[in-house]
């Protein structure tokens, strides 16, 4: 992984529009990046460990020619270390063809060992290089670059998306497609590949998901994609309505403080075109079909995610429960393989994924399906694979999410999980209308009361507390009921961008050992807002203090029970409890970016993380 882009234009250099797409792919995080040309009749790469920058600074130093066709990766590593030797793009030895690669080769030592006896000599530790001298081989035999395209990847076994181009084939490209995203754009002057649609708004709104199995050939008027089995497939262009321009940071010194305050707008987005305030009632767009008989007919509810996702799922399961009393479970989703066989046909199972390119949870939805399940699918990108492959969709509508630490794809889904409670709540007739108008009108208030999140005296608090964390090692972050899911997810945030070790706890459990780390430089972070277990939590913030732990604590901004026990105050409005999730997570969003700006660290491109994890 993590993100390919492949153009090919009838007219002009096509290298700048590459290194555009991959400089709006920098948000899912990379290690190296790459480029490749095929201009009169020669294959030529610049590639380089580090920054787009560096390989901008490679190309000034070393220009590549003017050519209408090219490829381009950001990398992050999986197979070899991060060097320039292992950058991509990669060539076969005999530098005929060019591939860039998404995804995990599971059997390429096998492969690579039979190149090897073949003669073949590799230049890197990536499974990458083994596609290309494979596809080489094939186009040898074949003398067409489609035929060597199935021909290679009926011998791979795993994950990728790939586009790959090759001398004495100029103007045609080639792409395929296994559990890793792929998209193709069509322009009136080209054809464009990548791996996600922000990396080619700059070029077109118009656009063609390949799905698994599937493969494409393209030139810069024409694009043919064919099926597994070989058929050529006809399909309708997609109109994306996201612009260039929400794809970048307008004036925001990062993409996560810009989504963090993009946060009341997302609310209001998701959920506000959706209330039917006649029924006191909810209604999704056409993706959605269960009818209200099939809600009733369900006897349990199952979540599934993994990361942010998760915690918004362990808040769907609370929710849904305490609307329409439903019971559920909610479990990783890459766990989910090796639980239990169950009966699937009285089970709904909800998928969460910002992307809806999860490796993880896309695994784990295939096999509800093959179990004979029904799956709704949540997510933010209309055409991922989740979105296509789910039986019934609900779209969070954040618009892109840049930055890689999730923070307003977590408000949204917060958001339709809160609306699906109600359209489940409504159909079992456990909401009667008065109270469904209730909860609806909840939502719209909790629009405006996340405004003063933002204003500057809260601004002032959260950076004292983040003055007081940035020197930490290692904190501690509890709570208690629906505000337990808030605390992993404020941990989450600290650790991914700050690199402060970080645990969320049920605040009930801190007595079961982590309470022994508590001392005078052992800070809690406690989210302590009203609601049912509101004197419990009190308990624990005077159990950390008796310890000499230090408190900074999400609270209402008139509690002064809170305030006499904590060292610090993150302050937010009163809401409802159920809402309470969407209010309390916004400050430790800011407390997270507000350490790590403290730190120095890269906040929108962290170490070691991917923005979308397409394999598993």
């Amino acid at each position: 992984m993590c993100g390919i882009v492949g153009a090919v234009v009838a007219a002009g250099d096509v290298l700048p529009e590459v290194l555009t797409g991959l400089r709006t792919l920098e948000y899912r995080g990379y290690d190296s990046a790459g480029v490749a040309v095929l201009a009169g009749g020669l294959l030529e790469v610049r590639r380089k460990s580090g920054r787009i920058s560096a390989l901008e600074a490679e190309l000034a130093d070393r220009r590549l020619p003017s050519a209408l066709q090219a490829v381009g990766h950001t990398r992050w590593a999986t197979h070899g270390k991060p060097a320039d030797r292992n950058a991509h793009p990669h060539r076969d030895q005999d530098n005929q063809v060019v591939v860039v690669h998404n995804g995990i080769i599971e059997n390429f030592v096998e492969l690579r060992a039979e190149l090897e006896k073949e003669g073949v000599a590799f230049s890197s530790e990536t499974d990458t290089e083994v596609i290309a001298n494979l596809l080489a081989r094939q186009l040898r035999a074949t003398g067409d670059l489609h035929a060597a395209l199935l021909g290679a990847i009926d011998q791979l076994h795993g994950a990728y998306a790939l586009v790959a181009m090759a001398v004495g084939h100029e103007g045609e490209m080639v792409a395929a497609r296994r559990d890793s995203p792929l998209v193709l754009g069509v322009g009136a002057g080209g054809r464009f590949a990548a791996s996600d649609m922000p990396a080619l708004l700059h070029l077109t709104r118009d656009f063609l998901f390949l799905e698994n199995g599937e493969t494409c050939v393209f030139t810069a008027e024409s694009h043919r994609i064919f099926d597994a089995a070989g058929k050529l497939v006809s399909r309708d262009l997609a109109k994306c309505d996201w612009t260039p321009e929400q794809a970048e940071k307008g004036g925001y010194p990062h993409f996560m403080l810009k989504e963090i305050e993009e946060q009341p707008d997302v609310l209001a987005r998701t959920a506000f075109d959706r209330f039917r305030d006649s029924t006191g009632d909810v209604t999704f767009e056409d993706g959605f079909q269960l009818t209200d008989e099939d809600l009733r007919r369900a006897a349990r509810l199952r979540f599934m995610a993994m990361g942010t996702s998760f915690h918004a799922a362990l808040l769907g399961q609370q929710m849904t429960a305490e609307l329409a009393r439903l019971p559920g479970e909610t479990l990783n989703a890459s766990e989910f393989l090796y639980s239990p066989r169950l009966a699937e046909e009285t089970a709904i199972t909800v998928i969460i994924s910002q992307s809806g390119e999860t490796a993880d949870s896309l695994r784990a939805m295939r096999e509800v399906k093959e179990r004979g399940g029904t799956v709704i699918g949540i997510c933010n990108v209309q055409g991922s694979t989740l979105a296509r492959e789910a039986d019934h969709l609900i779209l969070t509508h954040c618009g892109p999410e840049v930055g890689v630490a999730s923070t307003k794809a977590f408000v949204g889904q917060l958001t339709a999980l809160y609306l699906l409670a109600i359209r489940i709540g409504r159909a079992r007739e456990e909401l009667d209308l008065d109270k469904g108008l209730a909860l609806l009108r909840d939502l719209r208030a909790v629009r405006t009361q996340l405004d003063p999140l933002f204003e500057p005296e809260t601004h002032v608090a959260i950076r004292a507390a983040a003055d007081f964390l940035a020197p930490k090692s290692s904190c501690l972050f509890l709570g208690r009921g629906l505000l337990f899911p808030v605390a992993l997810e404020g941990a989450l945030k600290l650790k991914e961008i700050s690199y402060i070790h970080a645990e969320g706890y049920p605040a009930g459990e801190m007595k079961h050992g982590p309470i022994a780390l508590i001392d005078t430089d052992f800070p809690v972070v406690v989210v302590a807002t009203p609601g049912r277990a509101y004197k419990k939590t009190l308990s624990n913030m005077e159990e950390v203090k008796a310890r000499g732990g230090r408190l900074l604590a999400v609270a209402c901004r008139e509690d002064e029970k809170v305030a006499a026990l904590a060292d610090f105050i993150l302050p937010v409005p009163s809401v409802p409890e159920l809402l309470a999730p969407i209010v309390n997570v916004v400050p430790l969003q800011l407390l997270a970016y507000e350490t790590a700006l403290v730190l120095g660290c890269d906040i929108d491109q962290p170490r070691n993380l991917a923005k979308s994890v397409t394999v598993e």
